[in-house]
């Protein structure tokens, strides 16, 4: 008899952090290991464009009627304002990513992730990063240059609150260390390939195994 085909359904690798604390740099390295296979999930987004980033590669840049007119019909998986800007991820390519074995990996913050969890929650891992300091959150902001001195202070404010949801991911990660952040990142991604739940054909291999003579 030939060998039972053991296929997957894809995944979706959720990062959460407060601003500054490392995920969107996690989350290109992820992306930029080829070997890892790992698809962004791309954002859109009201809020505006940063120096560093380019349209339709970091975020879909559109405007707040375009936003809430998605949202509207139904067309976003999650959707949250964040720092009075509006962020969600599109519905239509994730679906289509899991449902052709393909990973996702998502930066988005704690509201949107709620939203991904209730829906989808069997195809989800959820992992939130903590900067080793408040401190050193600051400095790391203030170092990226890219925000005006009233836009960091509220991300400071928020912080704390964003924090206090560490107990909802699945894992923790404490970003002292860029390496071995994403060595850890990469060791979770392993392991949740590689659950029971998610390995279509699983069960009629073992009952080939059992039937052998």
């Amino acid at each position: 008899m030939a060998p039972v085909e053991i296929a997957r359904r894809g995944l979706m690798l959720i990062l959460s952090s407060p601003s500054g604390a490392g995920k969107t740099t996690l989350t290109r390295t992820l992306i930029e290991q080829k070997e890892l296979e790992l698809q962004l999930s791309i954002s859109v987004t009201t809020r505006a464009r940063r120096p560093s980033e380019v349209g339709d590669v970091h975020y879909h840049f559109i405007e707040k009627d375009q936003f809430l007119f998605r949202r509207d019909r139904g067309d976003l998986l999650e959707w949250a304002e964040v720092h009075g800007n509006f962020y969600g991820t599109p519905r239509q390519p994730v679906e289509k990513a899991l449902s052709e074995g393909r990973d996702m990996v998502f930066d988005i913050d704690w509201q949107g992730t709620q939203q991904i969890v209730e829906k989808m929650r069997e195809d989800v891992v959820t992992v939130f990063i903590l900067p080793p300091s408040l401190a050193e959150l600051r400095n790391r902001l203030d170092r990226r240059a890219e925000d005006a001195a009233d836009v960091i202070a509220k991300r400071l404010d928020n912080a704390r609150t964003e924090i206090a949801r560490w107990e909802a991911y699945d894992y923790v990660l404490i970003n002292d260390d860029l390496n071995q952040a994403f060595n850890q990142l990469v060791a979770i991604l392993t392991a949740e390939r590689l659950k029971r739940q998610r390995r279509i054909g699983l069960e009629a291999y073992v009952d080939h195994l059992l039937g052998e003579r």
